[in-house]
């Protein structure tokens, strides 16, 4: 939905437009006679008194209340029993005190201390009843270890072992007891450190775009609290950045703080180093008369260097992990499989070293490479939130409203019906019912849309698929009830079918989606230049838009023409803009038109304004471009070693191999002893090798997508390549 109003203005304004545009449904309906009190309403009537009683916040009459009732009450049991006593040692907890302001936890350290002890209690009570439990069937039912029983213990304590069941039972239910609780108190202890912790990670990555989004305001004439409060409104795109900077707002909204003020009271409790020294450094040039828009571009340019600089020491971190793993996990294992195999023919070998090797080194390994590598990955703040619009465009399925509801009286009675109530109703209903059916057949003609929008939703079919390639062959070729002879050679082929039908479509659609949002993203710089050129000849946003959208020129021309519909329908031009970027989905085009759209409601003048932000959205790209053309040279390196470890295994198995099967098949034939060789089962050896290829493929292919695009969904392509080239050599040509 591209913005919402509250459910009172729907409720208004649905009616009015049913009443003049849909028949009547009903028009002789008969009023509905009495009726007893429902379920729902008893819910609703007694959660009413529990709240009442308890005097708890909160006027809503569902059935949630009663959720309601017991959270609030899980909140205040704990702080009435222990909150005087952990307010006398405020002292001891100043540093929970900070880590609660740094998470933006909105709760008292007395009532969140009281609350961990409290349930850390409750936990270790609980951790008792089940240490009594396990220590029953552990001593009764189960019956102790020899190792206790037959336990020889000095003569002086002989009387102990009388006691033995108690004491082992009381040691079980002591040890359950204090675990349980320990870690309930640890987990309350460390949890707002670990938020605040995520909170500055969020800061520190959002901050550069929050300071170019200040930049271009503040060049755009705007003054800086005007900046602030746009900004605080902007939390969808630029997250926690948009939190603290609201906490500003707020602190000289509700507290009558000055600026100066309010800077310095956020400086000291914000997690982020980086945040503290922006504001620091601000309060200098506000309390010097400095040119604040000079600074936020000095420090737009200091942020974008120190990317650069990042994302160079990041690029070199990839190319060594890039040389290690093709070193480690492609060239180290080959020659470790040959090397087994030589001396498994000669007799000295050992079949579980190889075994080891292949199915669990490799495959092991190339997944701790893919994790480390996704670890030191500058993470992407994935898909952004919908911005919201000014006016709402899309009301989705509409409820009856309140109004119009049946109302009852304490004794269940329906009160306050009429023909007129009833008949509108009946139009809301017939209207809901349209509503649903547009969805519907919306659905049914573009059926695929939710897979292009969420390519992990195709698993929901193709996962179940997969798994019924694999079993269903199993089960029609059972022997007697049991497994088919030979199993392994059976069911691999099978694996590998089940692999890809569950995979390739959900690639697919990964790709499709993912070329589309690059093609769009590398057009928005563009287009953002061409609408400043364009203003700086005098053009208003709008005309600019609309010279835009007679032009074929990329990609985006048809979002523009969109746009520009949207425009000359009635819609607002920044609402049109926004449900631009709604559309696109992408952080860069959420970015540049929440910063268009803030600098448009202040002033018509926005060509410095869309300058910065093509200046934005082209040094991401650049940033972009750069990793991928680096990374191009070690995918095709990560290509090469494969295609080396699948050719060498091939010569192996087609030429040395095959010599040996036919030495060892000569030789017993003709009565020699040579137990060596006689006893060399090749396809064996072949479906060994035959794993193995196809376990580097899938392994290369995530490290290959993990390097070049950071995400291992990306690596699904390189690893259905690789992993067909190994099926087909073995399948076709060994």
């Amino acid at each position: 939905m591209d913005g919402s109003k509250d459910g009172e203005d729907d409720a208004t304004v649905e009616p009015n437009v049913i009443g003049e545009s849909t028949n009547p449904v009903n028009k002789t309906s008969r009023l509905p006679q009495t009726n007893k009190i429902s379920h729902k309403q008893k819910i609703i009537n007694s959660s009413r008194h529990l709240k009442t009683r308890f005097k708890l916040n909160g006027t809503s009459n569902s059935e949630k209340d009663y959720g309601q009732i017991l959270f609030e009450l899980a909140r205040k049991i704990p702080f009435a029993l222990l909150g005087e006593r952990v307010k006398k040692k405020g002292d001891r907890y100043s540093s929970l005190q900070l880590q609660l302001k740094q998470a933006r936890i909105p709760v008292s350290y007395e009532m969140y201390v009281s609350a961990g002890i409290f349930y850390s209690v409750v936990a270790g009570v609980f951790g008792a009843l089940l240490g009594l439990l396990c220590a029953y069937l552990i001593v009764t039912v189960i019956g102790l270890p020899d190792q206790l029983t037959g336990i020889q213990i000095n003569s002086s304590f002989v009387w102990l072992l009388a006691y033995r069941d108690i004491i082992v039972g009381f040691f079980i239910v002591i040890f359950l007891a204090l675990v349980l609780g320990g870690i309930t108190y640890v987990l309350f202890m460390f949890y707002p450190a670990f938020q605040a912790g995520e909170r500055k990670n969020n800061i520190d990555q959002q901050l550069p775009y929050a300071v170019t989004f200040m930049y271009a305001l503040t060049r755009g004439g705007m003054n800086i609290l005007d900046v602030f409060k746009a900004l605080a409104k902007a939390e969808d795109t630029y997250g926690e950045v948009a939190v603290e900077v609201d906490t500003i707002v707020k602190d000289m909204e509700y507290f009558g703080n000055d600026i100066r003020t309010a800077l310095t009271n956020i400086s000291s409790t914000t997690p982020s180093d980086r945040f503290q020294d922006l504001i620091y450094n601000l309060v200098t040039i506000i309390d010097s008369g400095g040119d604040i828009a000079k600074y936020f571009q000095d420090k737009s340019d200091q942020y974008l260097q120190k990317s650069m600089v990042d994302q160079k020491g990041f690029l070199e971190t990839l190319a060594l992990l890039s040389e290690s793993y093709v070193t480690a996990f492609v060239a180290g294992p080959l020659f470790i499989i040959i090397m087994g195999i030589m001396m498994i023919i000669m007799g000295s070998g050992s079949k579980s070293m190889v075994y080891a090797i292949i199915y669990a080194v490799l495959p092991i390994g190339s997944l701790m490479f893919v994790v480390m590598i996704s670890i030191i990955t500058p993470g992407e703040l994935g898909e952004p939130k919908l911005l919201k619009t000014n006016d709402t465009y899309d009301h989705g399925i509409p409820e009856v409203p309140l109004h119009l509801q049946p109302v009852y009286d304490e004794k269940g009675d329906v009160i306050d019906e009429n023909e007129e109530k009833v008949q509108k109703r009946g139009y809301f209903e017939s209207f809901i019912k349209s509503k649903k059916g547009l969805q519907y057949k919306k659905y049914i003609k573009n059926p695929l849309k939710p897979m292009l929008e969420k390519p992990e939703y195709t698993l929901v079919i193709t996962g179940p698929i997969g798994v019924c390639i694999i079993i269903i062959p199993l089960l029609l070729n059972m022997n007697d009830g049991g497994l088919p002879s030979g199993i392994i050679d059976f069911i691999d082929d099978y694996l590998v079918f089940g692999f890809f039908a569950a995979v390739v479509p959900l690639t697919i659609f990964y790709e499709k989606k993912n070329r589309r949002k690059k093609k769009l993203e590398q057009n928005i710089p563009d287009l953002l230049k061409k609408l400043a050129s364009t203003n700086e000849t005098g053009m208003t946003l709008q005309d600019s838009i609309k010279l835009m959208s007679r032009k074929e020129t990329d990609t985006l021309s048809k979002e523009i023409k969109k746009v520009w519909r949207d425009i000359s329908w009635g819609v607002n031009i920044n609402d049109s803009l926004i449900r631009f970027a709604n559309r696109l989905r992408t952080q860069v085009v959420a970015r540049s038109f929440t910063l268009i759209t803030k600098a448009n409601e202040s002033s018509g003048d926005i060509g410095q304004v869309l300058l910065v932000a093509s200046r934005d959205a082209s040094s991401e790209q650049d940033m972009k471009r750069e990793r991928s053309m680096s990374m191009m040279i070690y995918i095709v390196i990560i290509y090469i070693a494969f295609f080396v470890f699948v050719g060498v295994i091939y010569v192996i198995s087609t030429t040395f191999l095959t010599e040996m099967a036919s030495a060892g098949a000569k030789m017993a034939s003709s009565g020699t002893q040579a137990s060596f060789l006689s006893s060399f089962n090749l396809d064996e050896y072949t479906r060994l090798f035959k794993h193995a290829c196809l376990i580097q493929g899938l392994s290369s292919g995530l490290m290959a997508g993990a390097m070049g695009e950071g995400k291992v969904l990306a690596g699904l392509k390189h690893s259905i390549v690789m992993m067909t080239i190994a099926y087909v050599i073995f399948t076709l040509f060994i």
